[in-house]
């Protein structure tokens, strides 16, 4: 093939970070992530004639989004993942990245919508309108949606710091 269309290179370069941490968010497996950030760079290219340059990050968290929830269909009936650890890999000694652990473990008790949706909203840092009209449904979806989210994380990480401060839950 010749060469590649104009600025999508440095678009790649660019978006691969954000997209990949994105995609990491949604599913929670990096090689998972990392296989839907090369898809939605994949499709992105193809259209790239087409995507307006001002918005191209947006297009490619589109295609990101979708192909997760494209994913999440597929594999409806069961899922064996290994089982989330407890607590904290104590060789870790990193608290940014026990941080980080811990909000994909949070995350990964929420539902897929749940998911989508704070991580489009807080990640992304989406108005509710955005994030609305990103996943086409209604800004009310996005807000109650949310709302049940934040709830559950709140409870689950309380659980967790009063699991940690008793030392059953491992020390940090």
């Amino acid at each position: 093939m010749s060469r590649q269309p104009d600025g999508f290179d440095e678009f790649a370069v660019a978006a691969w970070p954000r997209l990949l941490r994105s995609a990491y968010l949604l599913c929670g497996d990096h090689h998972l992530a990392e296989d839907l950030v090369q898809t939605a760079l994949a499709r992105t290219y193809a259209r790239w004639r087409h995507v307006r340059r001002d918005d191209a990050m947006a297009y490619a968290r589109t295609v990101l989004v979708n192909l997760n929830i494209d994913r999440m269909r597929r594999k409806r009936p069961v899922e064996v993942r290994d089982a989330l650890p407890d607590r904290a890999d104590p060789a870790r000694t990193s608290a940014r990245t026990e941080d980080r652990d811990e909000v994909v473990r949070l995350l990964a008790a929420l539902t897929e919508r749940e998911r989508r949706v704070v991580v489009l909203r807080h990640y992304f840092d989406l108005s509710e309108a955005d994030v609305a009209r990103e996943l086409g449904v209604a800004a009310g979806t996005v807000k109650s949606t949310l709302s049940r989210a934040l709830a559950k994380l709140r409870v689950d990480a309380l659980s967790v710091e009063r699991a940690q401060s008793t030392g059953t839950g491992g020390a940090r």
